[in-house]
């Protein structure tokens, strides 16, 4: 159950932007001056992700993008609102922009679907969220933005939660021009190496998952798309 409107889960996201844009030395954030083709790459795909009619809030939410120095960790993840972070790591990590974009949808789609509010109503009680939201608990933001970071404990989200966001990212990616396979991609590729992410393990296991994707894959009728593997390449050597 969501008890918090629209309107909340956008104020929300901008609490917790604040809170992640004032601690530098837990989400040290890249330089958009510095790398100004890394945010360049970055967007194109937000912007041609939403584009898809498949978005209920594609129009209401902010969807900020911001890039995490952090080579040592693969990660991403999104809070209410549309508010988006990426770690160096994972974006170094992928092979294609068609993995890429099939994880930024994922996370979108947590967003849409309002997952978040919806975990966070569970962990935490509607009373404490809205106190934190009036500012009557200064920390609490800080602290539930890095158990979002994490993705583990109560705020990881639960099966159901996650097997949607897959789907969804495969209908946002199938009205882009990237092959809409690629989440599926990025499991596949977790599945063959040696570097999990620490929130895999409260997640369905990969396999499961890839094997759901492809049968959305095949409900919208197997639409094909590229990887674009040489421009996801331009946007590896663009940041730091």
């Amino acid at each position: 159950m969501n008890f918090f409107s629209l309107q909340q889960d956008k104020e929300f996201g901008q609490e917790f932007n604040r809170s992640i844009l004032a601690n530098d030395a837990e989400y040290p954030l890249v330089n958009e001056n510095l790398y100004p083709d890394a945010y360049e790459h970055l967007r194109r795909i937000r912007d041609e992700l939403l584009a898809s009619d498949d978005l209920r809030y594609g129009n209401e939410f902010d969807w900020q993008v911001r890039i995490i120095e952090n080579d040592d960790v693969l990660n991403a993840f999104c809070v209410p609102g549309g508010y988006m972070y990426f770690y160096t790591g994972l974006i170094k990590y992928l092979d294609d922009e068609a993995q890429f974009a099939g994880v930024m949808a994922h996370e979108m789609a947590h967003a849409d679907r309002r997952h978040t509010t919806k975990r966070l109503t569970r962990a935490y009680g509607f009373q404490f969220l809205l106190a934190a939201l009036l500012g009557d608990n200064p920390d609490a933001m800080a602290q539930i933005a890095a158990e979002l970071a994490q993705g583990l404990g109560s705020l990881a989200f639960s099966r159901d939660d996650e097997y949607e966001a897959d789907s969804y990212a495969v209908h946002y990616s199938a009205d882009t021009d990237c092959d809409p396979r690629g989440v599926a991609g990025f499991f596949e590729k977790l599945e063959g190496g040696t570097r999990v992410p620490e929130f895999l393990s409260t997640h369905p296991n990969p396999g499961n998952r890839v094997g759901n994707i492809y049968e959305v894959w095949e409900g919208l009728g197997a639409p094909e798309g590229s990887l674009f593997s040489d421009r996801y390449q331009d946007f590896i050597t663009s940041l730091p």
